[in-house]
């Protein structure tokens, strides 16, 4: 068996042709990061990114002298990799103490279980890498080519064998995906005074072998999630990997392999598409690792390398055919692949609010909106949380609704926990709305470089506004997914939630229907080009259509699906005309 293609490949892209002349992600970055310019050229940005970081330009902040055209103001977006979402207290203690020293003085909760800093310039990027693994966290493969952060259910219930053991299945998975090149650790944790220092990141097998990713890595980026049937936190239908655990009596009798979700849509490219992960096949705990290798092997060899519009496993798939795809697994991981365990996806929980940890000691989600960490006239986030750490000291998690977990409370935690959070402006989980507890959005404007319309920004204005609609329509209990991103790569994974906003121009959005909190089906287009300060009272229309046509005990989703855009569409414009009682 050979892991090479068995066809002619079209000519490399140039991110494929300046890896393969990186020798193993080292190429100029080390030369560049002590030149005088304030930014990297073109071939070290799409290397650094791999380093875990992104260089970004914060167009507001663009300068332009009289006469003169406005130059880019550029800094850096630094990603931690945090698998599984498993912090110490002072691990993100001292994240939020770089973000205040070297960053924009906020921290950001991502997605994805990781964290990210934003408005870090050059001269700082190193000495802010070096910090994040002397807390022994690292950057590498939080970005670029390669498997990135791990996801898997963070919730610590304890005393149950089978979150323990897919926990660190999780753990170990990511271990064994992470790069072994040696550039990270000589660029970013070599101090030439002192010598070389043992921190977390980069290998110990020299940065010539890679034995999974080859020196040419993947031809694009790589996410893997855990599940469990009756908690899919993690979305793992919209990720390349996902490893659903498949248990019985308390014991994991294996793991359904689902593979080729992904969100990310390029609008003026009709060959690009979001899509939910197609289930492959079952595999024993024992096999985690290796049907993952074959996967990645695969994707490593076949994925389109002439074009990253289309080079995500989604694409691979659908070029190859599910069943072609299924057999080069197979061949790669050496025997046939049993069909899916029946198991799938059937509930979901967020993890907010107090919750029983099973072993006499509780952990509490706290809902940060949008994950953003940060103090804003009496709203003073940063600051409690601070105080949480250093007075409580709990284990801390990330979720995938870029959220805070804290673990291994006393029931007398409790009390203080929430004495701190009003001190400081900053409500309980229990105190705000299930529609905001269900809402995220992406970054966006000004930093992300492909933001076309604003996301985190003005999300929590259009929450403010649907709130009291949602409470007169009598829905305010009512779960469902509300999610917004800045443009159609989806960050946030709109294309899969009850109701998507994806930004479509300055100020205008395309408004998708019919996904599920589940996340186990796509959304349809409803409305497009849809201006900002009309999305309120369009979701407003939606939700009324559903007040007044659902059946018992179905959801948003449920209700869309059904009854199709057209059929909503149509209700809701003739009640925004008053055709219909809005009573």
């Amino acid at each position: 068996m050979s892991d090479q293609p068995q066809t002619p490949a079209a000519k490399p892209s140039a991110v494929e042709l300046n890896k393969i002349a990186s020798h193993y992600l080292a190429g100029d970055i080390a030369q560049e990061l002590v030149d005088s310019a304030p930014g990297f050229g073109k071939g070290s940005v799409q290397l650094l990114k791999n380093h875990g970081t992104y260089q970004q330009d914060d167009r507001e902040q663009r300068k332009a002298k009289e006469g003169a055209k406005s130059t880019r103001e550029i800094s850096f977006m630094v990603r931690t990799r945090v698998p599984g979402g498993k912090l110490t207290a002072a691990q993100l203690l001292a994240q939020i103490d770089l973000g205040d020293e070297l960053a924009n003085g906020t921290v950001r909760l991502t997605t994805r279980q990781a964290i990210q800093h934003h408005g870090i310039v050059k001269g700082d990027l190193k000495a802010t890498i070096q910090r994040i693994n002397e807390i022994q966290l690292t950057t590498l493969a939080a970005c670029g080519d390669v498997e990135r952060n791990m996801m898997c259910c963070p919730a610590p219930i304890r005393n149950n064998p089978v979150r323990e053991e897919m926990q660190l299945m999780a753990d170990k998975l990511a271990e064994h995906l992470a790069p072994r090149t040696r550039a990270y650790h000589e660029i970013w944790l070599t101090d030439p005074d002192t010598g070389e220092k043992s921190l977390v990141g980069g290998g110990s097998e020299g940065k010539e072998i890679e034995p999974i990713y080859g020196p040419t890595y993947l031809p694009r980026k790589f996410k893997t999630a855990f599940a469990l049937p009756e908690d899919n936190c993690t979305d793992i239908y919209a990720n390349d990997l996902g490893l659903l655990a498949v248990h019985e009596q308390g014991k994991i009798l294996g793991y359904n392999v689902l593979a080729g979700g992904g969100m990310g849509v390029t609008p003026s490219a009709a060959k690009t598409f979001p899509a939910l992960a197609k289930r492959l096949g079952f595999v024993k705990p024992e096999d985690v690792l290796d049907i993952a290798t074959a996967i990645v092997k695969v994707q490593r060899d076949f994925g389109n390398r002439s074009d990253r519009k289309v080079a995500r496993l989604k694409y691979t798939i659908h070029t190859m055919g599910l069943e072609n795809f299924r057999a080069k697994v197979e061949e790669y991981f050496g025997k046939p692949l049993p069909p899916c365990h029946p198991a799938d996806v059937h509930a979901f929980d967020d993890h907010i609010g107090w919750c029983d940890q099973c072993d006499g000691k509780h952990f509490y989600g706290l809902n940060v909106e949008n994950g953003r960490i940060h103090d804003t006239g009496n709203f003073r986030l940063k600051t409690a949380l601070r105080q949480i750490l250093n007075d409580v000291k709990p284990g801390v998690r990330i979720t995938a609704h870029q959220s805070l977990l804290f673990t291994d409370l006393a029931a007398a935690d409790r009390v203080r926990i929430t004495e701190i959070l009003h001190a400081h402006g900053v409500k309980t989980s229990e105190e705000i709305s299930t529609l905001r507890r269900w809402s995220m959005a992406c970054v966006a404007l000004p930093t992300c470089s492909l933001a076309v319309a604003e996301s985190e920004r003005v999300l929590p204005g259009l929450i403010d506004s649907l709130e009291p609609e949602v409470a007169k329509l009598g829905l305010s209990q009512e779960a469902f997914t509300l999610r917004m991103t800045g443009c159609p790569n989806a960050c946030a994974r709109p294309y899969n939630s009850d109701i998507g906003i994806v930004g479509r121009t300055l100020g205008k959005y395309t408004i998708f229907l019919g996904g599920r909190l589940l996340g186990d089906r796509l959304n349809a287009a409803y409305k497009d080009v849809v201006p900002f300060d009309d999305l309120c009272r369009e979701i407003t229309a939606v939700l009324a259509c559903y007040k007044a046509e659902r059946s018992h005990g179905e959801s948003l989703g449920d209700f869309c699906h059904r009854k199709g855009v057209d059929g909503v569409r149509t209700w809701a414009g003739e009640w925004l005309a008053g055709a219909r009682g809005h009573g």
